[in-house]
């Protein structure tokens, strides 16, 4: 037994001699990546024959001003932080210029600080890539004054991930977001947390919330086919607490499991339609403000940008005569987007459980007229757009009136609802997942309610 052991020790210190030996005649007849140079192409993934287990990356925020990082495919398939920056891009030619963040002088070059052929590298918003990068690299074309120029093409968030895992909601901070007023009176208010309140209405407005306000009242213009009078108007506030909800599943190969993208929050609008809608044609669709943000999550080490936009829009239509006056509250949240699995591939995802009460109502005359106070809103991630949502709260009214030879009897009723509407876009593959062919309908989700109802003399 004894013998046995001992030849066991014997075979193992041979073979580590042998692998040491091994090792250092290898590292001898072979030059470090540095002097290979930028223009060789580095591995982006090792085959193992037992592969690491998948990592859970954190999922958060980056506050606004904020440096993002830059990350790129490691060696081991692996994204990682990486000390490159995109001092330059060049949408038409998909050029790129990469430089290096500076180091202390004592600092040595390292293979990391040279963009290879064969790097996908993920960027923040950078001069000339206002929605961020994800890019190969499949070229070098060499040095310039602010560092290697490049040659790219687009790249999948599925390169990065890999075979890791990520799941999370981050809050869009308020401060971030762009608001463009179409209209006069447009007012814009948020609230954000270490007391700082932005806005007539900041002070009212909860953390994390933005809040839009049409000043008085927004007169409908009255133009030839339009199906309301010039003294019908719409006034009130949307107010708004997105969040962007992002989760990934790389467990398989060739494709992810599962991926989602989507918009979720919280809505509270109050508003008042007030006047004589008369019909005579189309729906009348008045956008009052235009948002824009570009937030960047972190997944793990690979910043992911996320580019919302949304219109807010008045939208009136009416068939008939009718006098109205409505004024309503409406609260809810919503959520749009998309789910991805490698079994069914993508499907929409829309659902909102908003309520609504009536503050005041009272129609009058005969004749419909509904009034929506909405929102339109596209997703993507690096400038692809992902999806379309139209996300419309309505008041409805209806007024029948009956002649007799004494009056005029009517009766009215006031209904609310909400109308949920879009499309999934071709650039969702961005994740790494099967192109699909053509957009995918959300499917129309339409829900109504009766508000109050009344009958009537009409003057």
């Amino acid at each position: 037994m004894r013998k046995l052991s001992a030849r066991h020790a014997l075979l193992a210190a041979l073979a580590t001699v042998s692998l040491l030996t091994t090792g250092c005649s290898a590292e001898t007849g072979a030059s470090s990546p540095a002097a290979a140079g930028a223009g060789a192409p580095r591995p982006t993934s090792i085959v193992s024959p037992v592969p690491d287990p998948a990592r859970q990356l954190a999922v958060a925020g980056t506050p606004k001003g904020a440096p993002t990082d830059v990350a790129r495919a490691g060696e081991d398939g692996k994204a990682k932080k990486s000390p490159l920056r995109v001092a330059s891009y060049d949408r038409s030619s998909r050029r790129a210029v990469i430089s290096v963040a500076e180091k202390a002088p004592s600092a040595t070059a390292s293979a990391d600080d040279v963009p290879a052929v064969g790097d996908v590298i993920a960027s923040g918003p950078a001069p000339g890539a206002p929605d961020g990068l994800l890019a190969k690299v499949t070229g070098v074309a060499g040095k310039t004054g602010k560092g290697t120029e490049v040659k790219t093409e687009p790249a999948t968030l599925g390169a990065l991930l890999g075979d890791d895992k990520a799941d999370g909601t981050v809050p869009v901070d308020p401060a971030s977001v762009d608001v463009e007023p179409l209209v006069q009176g447009v007012k814009v208010s948020w609230a954000k947390a270490g007391n700082i309140h932005v806005g007539p209405e900041g002070a009212k407005v909860p953390l994390g919330s933005l809040r839009i306000d049409v000043g008085g009242s927004l007169p409908l213009p009255v133009t030839e086919g339009a199906p309301v009078s010039g003294s019908a108007s719409v006034a009130g506030y949307v107010q708004l607490a997105p969040e962007v909800e992002f989760s990934y599943d790389g467990s398989s190969a060739l494709t992810p499991d599962s991926a989602f993208l989507g918009l979720t929050g919280d809505w509270t609008s109050q508003w008042q339609l007030k006047g004589r809608a008369a019909a005579g044609g189309k729906p009348v669709r008045i956008p009052f403000a235009k948002l824009h943000a570009d937030p960047v999550i972190q997944v793990g080490p690979v910043p992911v940008v996320v580019n919302l936009d949304l219109t807010a829009y008045v939208q009136v239509a009416a068939n008939g005569t009718v006098s109205v006056d409505v004024k309503q509250d409406l609260k809810g949240g919503f959520r749009i987007g998309g789910s991805y699995s490698k079994s069914d591939g993508w499907k929409p995802v829309s659902t909102s459980d908003m309520t609504s009460t009536p503050v005041q109502a009272k129609v009058a005359a005969a004749g419909t007229v509904k009034a929506a106070l909405g929102a339109e809103a596209t997703v993507g991630l690096y400038g692809a757009v992902g999806l379309t949502a139209d996300l419309a709260p309505y008041v409805r009214g209806e007024a029948s009136a009956e002649a007799t030879p004494e009056s005029v009897v009517g009766a009215w009723k006031i209904y609310g609802g909400v109308d949920l509407t879009g499309w999934l876009q071709l650039q969702l593959s961005i994740f790494g997942t099967p192109v699909f062919e053509h957009r995918i309908p959300l499917g129309a989700l339409h829900r109504e309610w009766l508000l109050a109802q009344g009958k009537g003399t009409v003057a």
